[in-house]
């Protein structure tokens, strides 16, 4: 790969550039933002028009990528590569952004309007895919090699890190300053400049030209960069003897609290997953370029050592609670993503565990070699994620049709609406099959109620859905045993009444399951409904009847949707009806309720032992 003289950036003994290349890098740089603001803007009057191409998804998607990343490339690598090196590295992010881009609009575009923006987690991808490749070619460029030395990458990655944070905070400091300059010349009747922010042919060239205009500021500051740098990761590598003691202390404790409290919590693997990248960035501030032992106090490289053997058991509980969520409810597009998380967890842990117990040679040497490879394995999951090779949709569609074939899955409780919304054309295409001919043991309930779902229209699955009877009932398990739900109460329309509280997602579609135990909540002689979610994102209320409407009387804490323990207890109707601890008061005919100062919680003792 092709460089020109080394980057004053990334080597504090090269010598400056000359004057005038820099001034006529900045103006390039200038011209591609204000070029790339151009081209954003025709996108977006394309789409808002629906003429060309927004008329064609496989090509205005990864048109639509393609314009927010490659001029960022660009003006990061103007100065830094020849023009051949240059050509070829943007020509292979252009090829991955289009098939990542047709890829994207064909998985969405089945029988409901063309999506016309990328979906949710495909900008993130782009962030976090070029950031890691963009920080491996400069660095490549820099040291003329195709795998650069750790020095000269770590070097490159914090360089483009600062500069991104510094330039969005630019650009958000410059658009404040611009609304201020409204709101003055507002105080004047004089609302151009207010007209002009409100429209796109102004506001998108302005941020992207602010844009490209602090990342050339930042290139030529490398002491500025440098320093931000070096106190950036001073002050995270203190941090490190304070997560190592936190994330001791929990593992220290399991033995004692045993794995079920981590289960009750549904989400067990995400907060391991995140304790596990928190030790992996300190581990490397403390680590830096690997060159920082003899500045590191004592305490510091001792918590840097210990935090490597901290992985390994953090990496495995997220496996282990993973893998039982899988295997009694299958695969979801979270799961298959966080099973990619996974995989790269367990690769840093084994590495770093390899490093931290190497005798001789420099202290954790061998965290030089794991991160170059984990980098490179990075940018390989990420890109099968977002292709066909393992899109989760894909697995997720093919693991649940399996489990519902095989009889896993009762035909009553598929989630029949997860293939129909959420599992994109490969859901869309086995629904249609499931309607067809059905599936294992009970096809014919599962032909009706997959031909039931495929009758929903795509655009009502956030509006409004009469949603049938059928569906609310599933996603209902009422209790105690042999309680039957009130009359009237799965008539109600939970998205055609207005409520100041919002009621559990099972009652409004989103797939999510509510225990439902039938108690006279009020004491008026009637039977109420308490509702509570599998977890507390789900949700929990009271319910009564009033008018003939069902309407929502009280809210427990949300500590009690998803704790097994007393859900047990209200499912085998082991509880009772208390007074309220504060009475009320009336005054004039009115009743003031007193609320508890410090309102009791409920202590959530577990009594089984698979995850949610």
């Amino acid at each position: 790969m092709e460089a020109t003289t080394p980057d004053p950036v990334l080597s504090s003994q090269a010598p400056v550039r000359d004057a005038a290349v820099t001034r006529r890098v900045g103006q390039l740089r200038l011209i591609a933002g204000l070029l790339q603001g151009g081209l954003l803007y025709f996108l977006y009057r394309a789409q808002q028009s629906g003429g060309w191409p927004a008329s064609h998804p496989m090509l205005y998607l990864p048109l639509v990528l393609a314009a927010i990343v490659l001029p960022a490339l660009l003006i990061s690598s103007l100065g830094h590569l020849e023009r051949r090196a240059l050509a070829l590295w943007l020509g292979a992010a252009a090829a991955v952004l289009a098939a990542v881009g047709m890829h994207d609009a064909w998985r969405n575009a089945f029988d409901h309007a063309p999506l016309l923006r990328p979906s949710l987690l495909v900008i993130p991808f782009c962030i976090g895919f070029f950031f890691i490749a963009h920080s491996l070619v400069m660095a490549g460029a820099h040291d003329r090699r195709w795998v650069a030395h750790y020095a000269t990458c770590f070097e490159s990655a914090w360089k483009l890190a600062i500069q991104l944070l510094f330039s969005g905070l630019f650009v958000i400091g410059v658009w404040l300053v611009m609304w201020m300059g409204a709101a003055l010349f507002g105080l004047l009747k004089l609302n151009f400049l207010e007209t002009l922010l409100m429209n796109s042919w102004f506001s998108v060239p302005l941020v992207c030209v602010a844009f490209s205009s602090a990342m050339h500021t930042t290139d030529v500051r490398p002491a500025i960069v440098r320093g931000i740098r070096s106190l950036l990761l001073v002050l995270k590598a203190w941090i490190l003897p304070i997560a190592v003691l936190l994330v001791g202390g929990f593992l220290a404790s399991l033995p004692f609290t045993g794995l079920e409290v981590l289960w009750q919590t549904r989400h067990a693997t995400a907060v391991l997953l995140a304790s596990c990248a928190v030790l992996v960035v300190l581990v490397n501030a403390a680590f830096q370029a690997g060159d920082a032992a003899a500045g590191l106090a004592r305490v510091v490289r001792f918590a840097a050592r210990v935090a490597c053997f901290l992985l390994p058991p953090l990496a495995l509980l997220g496996v282990y609670a993973l893998g039982l969520r899988v295997a009694d409810y299958g695969w979801t597009p979270d799961r298959v993503i966080a099973a990619a998380c996974l995989v790269l967890a367990l690769f840093y842990a084994g590495g770093y565990v390899l490093s931290a117990g190497r005798r001789g040679g420099p202290w954790l040497d061998g965290l030089r070699q794991v991160n170059i490879a984990a980098a490179f394995l990075s940018l390989a999951v990420s890109l099968a994620l977002f292709t066909p090779v393992a899109d989760p949709a894909r697995i997720s569609v093919s693991d649940q049709v399996a489990r519902l074939a095989r009889g896993a899955t009762p035909a009553a409780q598929f989630d029949y609406r997860f293939l129909r919304f959420r599992g994109a054309r490969y859901g869309m295409e086995a629904l249609q099959a499931l309607a067809a001919r059905g599936s294992g043991p009970q096809a014919e309930a599962v032909r009706s109620r997959a031909a039931g779902v495929l009758n929903e229209r795509y655009e009502d699955r956030m509006a409004s859905p009469a949603l049938a009877h059928a569906p609310v009932a599933a996603s209902l398990r009422v209790w105690p045993a042999g309680a039957q739900l009130p009359p009237g109460f799965l008539e109600q329309d939970w998205w055609a009444t207005w409520e100041p509280l919002v009621p559990p997602g099972c009652l409004r579609g989103t797939g999510s399951r509510c225990d439902a135990i039938v108690m006279d909540g009020d004491g008026d002689g009637k039977a109420d409904v308490l509702l509570l979610g599998e977890i507390r994102a789900d949700g929990a209320a009271l319910l009564s009847e009033r008018e003939g409407k069902w309407r929502i009387i009280g809210k427990p804490p949300m500590e009690l949707a998803g704790c097994m323990g007393l859900q047990e207890r209200l499912r085998a109707g082991e509880f009772a009806l208390a007074a309220s601890r504060l009475r009320d008061i009336e005054v004039g005919g009115q009743r003031i309720v007193l609320t508890p100062a410090e309102p009791a919680q409920p202590e959530c003792r577990l009594e089984a032992s698979a995850p949610r």
